[in-house]
């Protein structure tokens, strides 16, 4: 078994942990979602597999883990200011970017702004394909009434039950979501990091026309092999989205899981690290 090492730096005006892994091979950066999540939490199956033949790096974003929100609040451009802070800091020149969610939106983002710095691109479940979210008006009303988004973290922070049903809208495969998933999620939400952090980057993100970070009419600017691992029952990012940014990317191969939801690394992670491991041998 594949222990990550730890290790907290600043880097810019970010103080990160990450977590490194694997000594020989490629290098490529697994970037986690937004909500409840952190660096393990989506990684920690996936870190073993890849460690075999690739040098892995796994950062906490900010306000998330144990890396911390310093000034300000956390927004889109920020999450491209860490990532370029952190490649500059591990001195790596490409590197292959492997998203989730808010992290898979990171990743499209920057390929966008640095494509001489990406080798492979492989969005999961990924956001920046939608130019609104499910019940987008509603979404935001509910973001925005005071005290709303507090009960809700402070609901599934207090009661393993109500997490439980809260992540059976993400991990749609039973023998995924066992109680060692809901304790380590459980263990991670106790702290007020995530909930802010997620909070500012939510209330930037969403605008009552629609998302702002949506890089679906910028696509077919990216030139790097690019793999877009996607559930067919993510209700979060409709699978809809990532057949239209198949199309859209040159070249891009799309792999849809047909039993996933939203947290697909977590979910199906057998299908998810042999899918991810055969193409980037495959474009080695």
């Amino acid at each position: 078994m594949v222990i990550p090492e730890a290790h907290h730096s600043t880097v810019g005006d970010f103080a990160v942990r990450y977590f490194t892994a694997g000594r020989d091979g490629p290098p490529v950066v697994l970037l986690h979602g937004g909500g409840t999540d952190s660096a393990l939490l989506s990684w920690r199956e996936t870190i073993g597999p890849l460690a075999e033949s690739y040098r892995v790096y796994v950062p906490d974003w900010p306000g998330y883990g144990e890396s911390e929100l310093l000034a300000g609040r956390l927004t889109q451009e920020t999450l491209l200011r860490c990532l370029e802070a952190l490649l500059d800091a591990w001195d790596l020149d490409r590197v292959t970017l492997v998203g989730i969610s808010m992290g898979g939106g990171a990743a499209i983002g920057y390929t966008l702004a640095h494509p001489d710095r990406v080798a492979r691109l492989v969005p999961v479940a990924s956001y920046g394909w939608q130019d609104q979210a499910p019940l987008h008006k509603f979404s935001y009303l509910f973001l925005r009434v005071p005290g709303v988004s507090r009960l809700t973290w402070a609901s599934i922070r207090a009661s393993r039950w109500a997490l439980r049903w809260t992540l059976k809208s993400i991990v749609l495969n039973p023998e995924s979501l066992t109680d060692d998933l809901v304790d380590e999620v459980y263990q991670v939400i106790q702290s007020p990091q995530p909930e802010r952090s997620f909070y500012t980057w939510q209330m930037d993100e969403m605008r009552w026309g629609g998302l702002r970070s949506c890089y679906m009419p910028r696509l077919a600017e990216i030139a790097c092999p690019t793999l877009i691992i996607h559930g067919a029952g993510d209700s979060s990012v409709p699978v809809r989205f990532a057949r239209e940014a198949a199309e859209r990317i040159p070249g891009a191969r799309l792999h849809i899981i047909a039993n996933g939801g939203h947290w697909i690394a977590r979910d199906w992670p057998d299908d998810f690290n042999r899918v991810l491991l055969d193409f980037l041998r495959e474009t080695d």
